[in-house]
Parts: C-alpha cells; structure tokens; sequence
C-alpha cells in the first residue's frame, strides 16, 4: 500500500461526520466500530506480528471498561479482615490513565506466565484467564453491581485550566475523541514495528529457533509486546465505558474476541493498515444490511462476505489489494527492449 494511504483515509474519516450530521445512527456505529478497531489493532501486535493468537483479547478491554468507570464513579468495598476500601470519583481522565495502567500490568502477568508457552497451551491460558475475569466481574457485586451493571457513568472532561473545559457528551465529540487516540495508537504501533524491537517480533514469528540462536529473548519481547497490546485494549475499553456510560459483565463476550480476530484476519494481519480496513468492513457491514435484512440472513451474509475474503484473498484484504495493485502497475508499465535492439 502506498504511504500516503493512511493519510488519506485519516483524511476521509475526519471529514467523515460532514456527511453524517442528520444521521446519529451511523455516527453511533462509526464510534463503536471505531473503539472495537483500536482493541483490534492491539490484538494484531501480538497475533499479526508475533504470531500469537489471544482467546481472551477481550478481558483487558473489558478490565480496562471496569477500571476507568469504577475510577470515575468512586466505590466502596469490604476486602475482609476489617478492612475496607473506599475511593472518592476522580476525573474520567484519571480512569483513563489508570484503566491504560491496570490492563498493562495484567498483560505483563499473563506474559510472563504463558509465554513459556506455546500453540494450544497459550491459547488455552489467555482463554481462561478471560473467564477469571468475566466471572470476578459478574460475582462481585459490591464492587462492580454484577449483572445489574455499572450506570451513570461520567463522560470525558477534557481542557486547560484557564482556558475551559468542555464535557464530551455528544457522538460527534466522542467520534473525533476515538479518532485522535486511534491515530496514536497506530502511530505507536508503526513506530514499535519499524524499531529494532519490532524486528525480533516479526523474527520470532518467522523462525523462533533462528532468532533465539542470534541472542533474540523471546520471551522478554513476547511480554513487552503483551503489555503494549494489553494497554491499548483497555485504552478502547475506557473509550468504550465513557461512551455508554453503562457496563455489565457482558462487556466480556467471548463473541467480542472473535470481532477483533475477524477484524485482524479479514483485512490482513501483520500489516499496519489491515485491522482498520478490516475493522471498517465488517464494523459497519451489519449495520449496512440491517434495514434491508432479517437478521438471520444478515450473519449470513456476513459469514459468506467473510469465507469470499479468505478464499479470494487470503492473507486478508491489505496484502491482496497491494498485490493486485502491484500487478497492475507490472501491466502497465512498458516492457524493457531487448539487449540486441539496445545496443543498436
């Protein structure tokens, strides 16, 4: 793809809203959509560029959700023992800090425990740590109102003082708000993939064997990897709480992993631009079928659009239009003369 592409879709999804003012329907789903691509993107850091498929993807999105909104709302809680825990609400910035924070750390936990592990066995334990979490948030109702949900929520607040404040409340505000730390993100991702440290990602991916025999640790880079995607997920997990300003267990879907997998596949994992486009794709592609469908023929068509990706385009959507754009190019360009008629 060329470099101007990001660009120009950075471009085109800004003046984006322009066309949907009168249509708040569509702006909801851009926004959600929007969030659902930056948990992608994080996930496409350890699966498309280590190789490393995370089951349980959504629980640092969902911890960063319960982190940011409990940060905001304050609790009140009884740990046993006589002890008890008690938190003023701070600002929703705060949550946000604190949700990039805890998801980090829970990352950087499940590193280094699962990566001495690998295949089915990673897998297995990123799958079960997800349920952990599902079930800590669904049992314990002091803390986070098990099935009843976490309500009320506060919105972002952001300004300078002196210069104002202002509360980001409307869809409008929130898409742009996505926008700008989407856009970080996929700059902290180029940048990561273009570094040294990016280099020993994509050469365990490649061949374990032969970068461990050039003094690659892979285990270190496996987990430092963990933690920067595990932080982005719950970025988009507190971008998802102050967007709803509602969240129950349900937040840890086993369904909201699969988007994320479908997102990083379907577009072409292992590229920069592959979750975005992917996620584009089939973020708005139900809602796009929805007025005109039944919704049993709607995932059908969804699954058969996905199975016609893969099978025309394997390697997802990104890498299959750069080779098709490459070959065009090779159609058009003019053929080189033959050595004998050169040197006439």
């Amino acid at each position: 793809m060329s470099r101007l592409a990001p660009l120009a879709l950075l471009l085109g999804l800004g003046l984006l809203p322009l066309a949907l003012v009168d249509q708040p329907y569509l702006l909801n789903a851009l926004v959600t959509t929007g969030i659902l691509i930056i948990a992608a993107m994080s996930l496409n850091l350890l699966l498309g560029f280590t190789g490393q498929l995370s089951l349980g993807h959504v629980a640092f999105f969902g911890m960063g959700a319960y982190v940011s909104a409990l940060t905001s709302l304050g609790f009140d809680v009884e740990l046993g023992f006589g002890l008890r825990v008690v938190h003023e609400p701070w600002p929703a910035a705060s949550g946000f800090g604190l949700a990039i924070l805890a998801a980090g750390a829970c990352g950087w936990l499940v590193g280094r425990l699962s990566f001495r592990v690998r295949g089915a066995y990673f897998v297995i334990v990123t799958i079960s740590f997800a349920e952990v979490v599902r079930l800590v948030a669904l049992n314990w109702v002091e803390l986070t109102q098990g099935p009843l949900a976490l309500t009320g929520i506060p919105a972002f607040t952001l300004g300078l003082p002196g210069l104002g404040f202002w509360t980001l409340r409307t869809k409008l505000q929130n898409y742009y708000l996505v926008l700008a730390v989407g856009t970080l993100c996929y700059g902290i991702i180029a940048r990561l993939v273009g570094s040294r440290f990016g280099r020993a990602m994509r050469g365990l991916k490649e061949n374990e064997s032969l970068a461990l025999s050039v003094g690659i640790d892979a285990t270190r880079t496996l987990t430092v990897a963990a933690v920067i995607s595990a932080a982005m997920a719950g970025a988009a997990g507190s971008l998802y709480a102050h967007y709803l300003r509602i969240i129950d267990p349900d937040v840890f879907q086993f369904a909201t992993t699969v988007t994320m997998v479908i997102m990083v596949v379907g577009g072409g994992k292992g590229t920069l631009m592959g979750p975005i486009v992917g996620g584009l794709i089939f973020g708005m592609l139900p809602v796009a079928l929805r007025p005109v469908m039944a919704p049993e023929a709607q995932w059908m068509v969804y699954g058969l659009v996905l199975i016609a990706i893969v099978f025309a385009m394997p390697k997802g959507i990104v890498p299959g239009l750069a080779r098709l754009f490459g070959r065009s190019r090779g159609a058009t360009a003019p053929a080189a003369l033959p050595a004998a008629e050169v040197r006439s």
